[in-house]
């Protein structure tokens, strides 16, 4: 049987970092949404120079462990003479690394829309930049919201590696009440509880919303 007065002597910690982990995942995902979309632009952008910048991006990141991304962050950074606090280095990794993912996704759905309406686009005057904007990547990212959900999921559970490098997350104070409490099954029992409090739901509009885009009630 579960202690569940572990969980009631030590919320406030388990609601820190669950509410940290929310936090770094919803500002690695605006970040890795962003730049997962200019290097998805480049990977397929008519000059090789810019294609191959993308290339390199997408499976450099995209091939290398997040932890590896998240301690050179942390630790590698200041040898260069940046310091970063081990939030914002764990958050930063997760979004680099995320972005790789993120940007082969909405590649994938770029090259699904038709090449007639790039082709429509600059006919009527507009320039690359701007054809891409205003028709292709509208048409891209609803193509592409499904596995952008799944990158989501992926993202909040690879926030844990955040606790590697103390930032704060929910494995950090889980990492913290174990130490203190000398039990782990039921510490760890209780934020795998916390994590599918945002990953069940997810999970369920993820689908819901693939049955919609699939004309399927």
């Amino acid at each position: 049987m579960l202690d569940f007065t572990i969980l009631t002597e030590h919320i406030d910690q388990y609601l820190a970092g669950f509410g940290n982990t929310i936090k770094a995942s919803l500002l690695a995902l605006i970040g890795s949404l962003i730049i997962g979309t200019v290097f998805a632009v480049l990977r397929i952008a008519p000059i090789k120079v810019l294609n191959a910048i993308g290339a390199v991006y997408v499976e450099f990141f995209r091939n290398i462990p997040i932890l590896i991304i998240v301690f050179f962050m942390f630790i590698g950074l200041p040898v260069l003479g940046i310091r970063l606090e081990p939030f914002i280095a764990g958050t930063i990794g997760l979004m680099i690394y995320t972005s790789a993912f993120i940007a082969e996704a909405i590649r994938a759905g770029i090259q699904s829309v038709p090449r007639g309406q790039m082709e429509a686009g600059r006919s009527s005057g507009f320039t690359y930049v701007q054809t891409m904007r205003y028709i292709i990547l509208p048409q891209a990212v609803k193509l592409v919201i499904p596995p952008l959900g799944n990158q989501l999921l992926n993202l909040i559970k690879n926030s844990s590696v955040l606790g590697v490098i103390a930032g704060l997350d929910l494995m950090y104070y889980g990492d913290l009440i174990s130490a203190s409490t000398f039990v782990t099954f039921d510490v760890y029992i209780f934020v795998a509880m916390f994590y599918l409090v945002l990953t069940i739901p997810l999970s369920f509009g993820i689908r819901y919303l693939e049955r919609r885009l699939a004309g399927v009630r």
